[in-house]
């Protein structure tokens, strides 16, 4: 039987530690995925809706008590043994867990966005509601696990794991007369093709970084505090930090490994699409960071500048595709792309400023593009319509609607009051203070601009798809239900609260 064993924080945090555990974070919603999957679960939607909805709203209760209880200078640390031994004590792999300040952050955004997609579906998911509300626990799980997980080989597996309720999520059919149904389904079939062609590099990088460190060192452990890069050969690292940046460069994405992601988030229900942009890209970031920022330094300090190129590419190339786009949720895809841009080169102006910068910018990013999918997916179920050139005069029937919209729109192009506009400032300061290259330097200078166009297409999306002489079939649609206001509401919140407020996050960053 599995023994899990944890360590306390300080102790004036008083008996409130024993009731804060990192595994049951990771696999409490595993194991209620489980139970909707089984037969002895009530198959009544109404039920499963309510039963899941209050397990997602308890989780990112726990999560806020994990974060509120949380102290910087003391991460929280688990690990579990079986029969008293590590899982593979023969190879030094580990099941150990951590979080430190960065993964509390992500692990926060993680369970909101999770929440809020879970009450988003009200409307969204009409049919097969036990298998999807277990795909979407068992995504939550394996996300939570990518950004816990302090063993490589650990948290190769939850990568992993993350892509069979992903495909499921993307690909299933849960949703009424859905046109996009057939797409959606090649969609996912793309999403698990290039994933798995990114993991077999990053699993050979794990690999060979695993050997050379027993090798150099004479430690045999895939933990990350055991990795000395300093005494590996350098060719080697650097062999190990492109296999990774592959591996990660697809789930960012990072251009030419990007073309999955338009057509899944695209054609993905709503919710979906609200959890894919708005985690799962950033597990893409968050492993650059813990392996190749983090374990590497030597190398990426070589790859950072070729990197800085490639963001400022994903700024320039998306911005233009953006513009030419009419249907909505692939306008929201490629400033997808666009803004994941910024987060990797905040991470390549290897400073503190730039870390700061990136993260927050997941946040921020995280934010917005829940908000906007959102905003797509309330559109085509009251219109049947995603495409901005045939969508007008919703602004004269959706009135709180139209509030919402304006505001999280005048937050995904940077207006002051809003969080991207501070994560946005403080990566081109970040890059623009980068010593180790001036190319980084001149991407942070030419990307300036082209935040520009990130308004033009934007506020074309606002300005085709909202205003205009309404059409006579519009005249009875509803407004907001109340589902639909509070998602848009605490999303709205979490914007302007981080834009105000930006230490908030920032300030757990600097340990």
């Amino acid at each position: 039987m599995a023994r899990v064993r944890n360590k306390k924080f300080p102790e004036r945090k008083g008996k409130m530690n024993i009731l804060l555990s990192i595994p049951f974070l990771i696999f409490m919603p595993l194991a209620v995925s489980a139970l909707l999957l089984s037969p002895l679960f009530t198959s009544n939607e109404v039920t499963v809706r309510r039963f899941s909805k209050g397990i997602f709203g308890f989780h990112f209760l726990y999560t806020v008590i994990m974060l509120l209880f949380f102290n910087p200078t003391n991460p929280y640390t688990s690990s579990i043994s079986f029969l008293g031994l590590d899982w593979i004590q023969s190879l030094g792999i580990k099941f150990s867990l951590k979080i430190d300040s960065i993964s509390m952050i992500l692990v926060t955004l993680t369970s909101f966005i999770f929440f809020m997609a879970s009450i988003s579906s009200k409307f969204n998911i009409r049919k097969n509601h036990k298998f999807y509300y277990a795909m979407l626990l068992l995504l939550e799980s394996a996300i939570l696990g990518i950004f816990t997980s302090s063993d490589m080989f650990l948290f190769f597996l939850f990568w992993e794991l993350e892509m069979i309720p992903a495909y499921f999520l993307i690909g299933g059919k849960f949703q009424e007369n859905y046109t996009y149904q057939d797409e959606a389904k090649k969609s996912a079939i793309k999403f698990i093709l290039f994933t798995f062609f990114g993991s077999m590099f990053m699993l050979l990088g794990i690999l060979l970084l695993h050997f050379y460190n027993f090798l150099a060192n004479g430690i045999l452990s895939s933990s990350f505090a055991d990795i000395i890069d300093s005494t590996i050969p350098f060719g080697i690292q650097l062999l190990v930090a492109i296999c990774l940046l592959i591996g990660f460069g697809v789930k960012l994405p990072i251009i030419p490994l990007h073309t999955w992601l338009p057509d899944a988030h695209t054609n993905a229900s709503t919710p979906v699409s609200m959890v894919l942009a708005g985690i799962l890209l950033k597990t893409g970031a968050y492993g650059i960071y813990r392996f190749n920022y983090e374990l590497l330094p030597q190398s990426f300090k070589v790859i950072a500048p070729t990197l800085a190129v490639l963001a400022l590419i994903n700024i320039i190339y998306t911005a233009f595709v953006c513009y030419a786009q009419t249907d909505i949720k692939r306008i929201v895809a490629y400033s997808s792309i666009s803004n994941m841009g910024l987060v990797l080169l905040g991470l390549c102006a290897i400073n503190q400023i730039g870390l700061s910068a990136s993260v927050f910018h997941m946040v921020a990013h995280g934010l917005v593009t829940c908000g906007l999918f959102m905003i797509a997916g309330i559109v085509y179920l009251r219109f049947k319509d995603r495409n901005i050139n045939t969508l007008q005069g919703i602004a004269s029937v959706m009135p709180r609607f139209l509030g919402f919209a304006i505001l999280i729109v005048l937050a995904s192009i940077g207006v002051p009051m809003f969080a991207p506009f501070v994560s946005e400032i403080l990566t081109i300061i970040g890059a623009m203070n980068a010593d180790i290259s001036v190319i980084i330097r001149f991407s942070a200078l030419f990307s300036l601009p082209l935040l520009i166009l990130s308004s033009c297409y934007m506020l074309k999306f606002l300005h085709n798809g909202f205003f205009g002489e309404v059409k006579e079939e519009y005249l009875k649609v509803n407004d907001l239900s109340v589902h639909e206001f509070i998602v848009l509401a605490s999303i709205l919140a979490g914007l302007v609260v981080f834009g105000l407020f930006p230490d908030t996050i920032l300030s757990l960053i600097k340990f």
